[in-house]
């Protein structure tokens, strides 16, 4: 199991900027990607409604959701302890609690969902 703990959240203006930042520890060596996630305001069951908003795997390959590409920047050191992701550019409809987990080579998810940080854009 790993345990993963998120963090660089807050409150900032449209087109302001934030980095996210998720430390794992426990079980790292089982990590093939990771990803963050985002839960907005009005859906409020755990571990329903959220949304994959970017991810990264073991090369270093990237997917984003579409409605954050050119805004958002994933990335993670080598040792997979850390992912980071930096947010330009943002907007309104970015504010959710954002969380990261990680997968295992079978894509099988592997972290504990941590308590999140939260996100929001004012206009």
């Amino acid at each position: 199991q790993v345990q993963l703990v998120e963090s660089g959240g807050g409150s900032v203006q449209t087109g302001g900027s934030l980095r996210l930042s998720c430390a794992a520890s426990g079980s790292i060596s089982s990590i093939n990607a990771m990803a963050w996630y985002r839960q907005a305001p009005i859906v409020q069951v755990p571990g329903k409604g959220r949304e994959l908003v970017a991810s990264i795997d073991s090369s270093g390959m990237t997917h984003y959701l579409d409605s954050v590409k050119g805004r958002f920047t994933i990335s993670r050191d080598n040792a997979k302890t850390t992912m980071y992701l930096q947010m330009n550019s943002l907007k309104p409809e970015d504010t959710a609690v954002y969380y990261c987990n990680a997968d295992d080579a079978s894509h099988r998810l592997i972290g504990s969902w941590g308590r999140g940080t939260q996100v929001t854009v004012s206009s």
